[in-house]
């Protein structure tokens, strides 16, 4: 037991260098995969990837490796900042990921259930594993995993909190709303149109004329955003670690093992 009642586990899969350990195969993976499936059929980078490069960019700061090393150094620098302990434990590690994959199929059971409310059809026919896009997708769904959490939780997250916080609502208010907030931006990140001009504001604000305009997308958006609620409150109780790794896991068993547009 750690210190108060507090059991072990739980508080150490919220410490920043234990995230960093559990996340760092998965994000090599992710850039070796990526450089390995480009000289094939073109980039497949994840969009949260694609837009936080084309804002290191912006900044004249162009080196491929820049923004994993980027997210390494949040990670090392806020365990600095906390002088934590140097000591990751394998069998914390081993839980991470048994907890990762209990929370995806929980919302893979989330997304049957409405699924089956919503819609009549069978809607995730099974995909052969000899499909030759299989190791494209999975590379994209770790992406997914990783920088769109890194972004919507690790980023954008925090700042709404605080910012809530700062015009004095509540913590727990402050805390619901972040969640709330990200978990929207997130869902509306989805049907993003390709732009390479046009400012955050309008971009976004042309996502929910499309979401509003087409009825179809409304059950998809709804889930979405459900989704994001959960990877949020992940992040906030159990760590960034398990909220990438229910993210990457729902993402590959639904894409691949299972396939579906959620």
């Amino acid at each position: 037991m750690s210190a108060g009642s507090e059991p072990l586990y739980w508080s150490e899969t919220r410490r920043p260098l234990v995230n960093l350990a559990f996340v760092a195969p998965l994000l090599v993976l992710y850039e070796l995969g990526v450089w390995w499936t480009t000289s094939e059929v073109g980039p497949v980078r994840n969009g949260a990837d694609e837009w936080l490069r084309a804002w290191l960019s912006s900044w004249e700061w162009t080196r491929g490796w820049l923004l994993p090393f980027l997210m390494a150094a949040v990670f090392l620098l806020w365990h600095a900042a906390l002088r934590d302990s140097r000591r990751v434990r394998f069998e914390v590690l081993a839980g991470m990921l048994a907890e990762s994959l209990l929370c995806a199929c929980l919302l893979i059971l989330i997304g049957q259930a409405a699924d089956g409310l919503m819609r009549s059809e069978d809607h995730f026919p099974l995909l052969s594993l000899s499909d030759p896009w299989v190791g494209i997708r999975l590379v994209h769904f770790l992406g997914a995993g990783l920088y769109e959490e890194f972004l919507f939780r690790l980023c954008l997250l925090p700042v709404a909190y605080l910012l809530l916080r700062v015009v004095l609502i509540p913590q727990r208010g402050s805390t619901w709303g972040a969640v709330i907030a990200t978990s929207v931006l997130f869902a509306l990140a989805h049907y993003l149109a390709p732009t390479s001009d046009a400012t955050v504001l309008s971009v976004f604000s042309e996502a929910v004329t499309r979401v509003q305009s087409s009825r179809e997308l409304w059950f998809g958006f709804a889930f979405r955003a459900i989704a994001g609620v959960m990877f949020g409150w992940l992040f906030v109780f159990r760590g960034f670690g398990i909220a990438v790794g229910c993210h990457a896991a729902y993402d590959i068993v639904v894409g691949i093992v299972l396939v579906s547009d959620l």
